[in-house]
């Protein structure tokens, strides 16, 4: 089952090509941390600056690293739907577990344009779909009553809400039935979206974090929300400072921090300044990930 914290995995560098050996060893660390699942070239792997022949070898790689033991989303979204089908049909041959497929970015499409471009992915392979919905990157925002006339879609089960709208959560569990899988997409309010009918978050945190976001999780879907929020306490300095600057970025040097990868990303986005770096590490020290 898809549900509890599903990081939002990055896709380590090394002199600027993938490192799949990192990638592995990140793999193995989720899962020996208690991560529920992970997303593979989400906009926190940086599917912006892949070439397609890279983001298909690392969703390839993370499902063959994971090898069953937690589920693995291709992140196959693009607002061109011949793009998008390519990378959902590829995701389904290799093993995926489910696909999360933004809303088209940039060309602003009409609600009939997103039913028409979400009804393509759903027809072209038999995996199951993730919605993202995040207006603040992609422009667009899919309104509750236009996620609800895909929700009858047998393949659409869910959506990966980035909204910060927390009364959204009701809205869409009433339109939507409360089978429908609603997963934060944003960390700092992703206790409260539980609260309101959430079942997980696909998180930046939980690049650096793992078991702690992976515990904030488990308390919540065991309704014991006091515990959830003594953990949010001890997270929400971190939560703040990786976003600081481009989460993906704030992730990265937090796992070479902690030795995991190197910080490198791709341009246009650059590493951290001094200031960040000492923010990200002042939260990783209040949430106790190091002294």
């Amino acid at each position: 089952m898809i549900q509890g914290s599903l990081p939002a995995l990055v896709t380590p560098f090394r002199d600027g090509a993938v490192d799949h050996a990192a990638l592995e060893r990140l793999v193995d660390w989720h899962v020996a941390e208690g991560s529920h699942g992970l997303v593979a070239v989400g906009t926190t792997g940086e599917s912006p600056t892949l070439t397609h022949a890279e983001h298909e070898a690392v969703v390839e790689a993370v499902v063959r690293f994971a090898a069953g033991r937690i589920p693995v989303i291709a992140g196959t979204g693009s607002n061109n739907t011949d793009e998008a089908v390519r990378f959902t049909r590829h995701a389904a041959s290799v093993g995926a577990d489910a696909a999360l497929v933004v809303t088209p970015y940039y060309n602003k499409p009409t609600q009939a344009g997103m039913i028409a471009h979400f009804r393509a992915l759903h027809d072209c392979a038999d995996l199951p779909i993730i919605i993202y919905n995040i207006p603040g990157r992609s422009a667009v925002d899919m309104t509750p009553e236009t996620m609800a006339e895909l929700a009858q879609l047998p393949r659409i089960i869910g959506v990966k809400d980035a909204t910060g709208d927390l009364d959204r959560v009701c809205r869409q569990r009433m339109l939507c039935g409360p089978e429908f899988l609603q997963i934060s997409g944003e960390d700092a309010t992703a206790h409260g979206f539980n609260a309101q009918g959430g079942r997980g978050c696909i998180s930046v945190t939980a690049n650096v974090a793992p078991r702690l976001c992976a515990e904030l999780q488990e308390a919540c879907l065991a309704n014991d929300y006091a515990r959830a929020l003594e953990i949010q306490d001890r997270l929400m300095p971190l939560h703040k400072a990786i976003f600081a600057e481009p989460g993906l970025v704030g992730a990265k040097y937090g796992l070479s921090v902690l030795g995991h990868c190197a910080p490198d990303t791709r341009l246009p986005l650059v590493e951290l300044t001094e200031a960040a770096q000492a923010r990200v590490r002042e939260g990783m020290r209040h949430a106790g990930l190091i002294d």
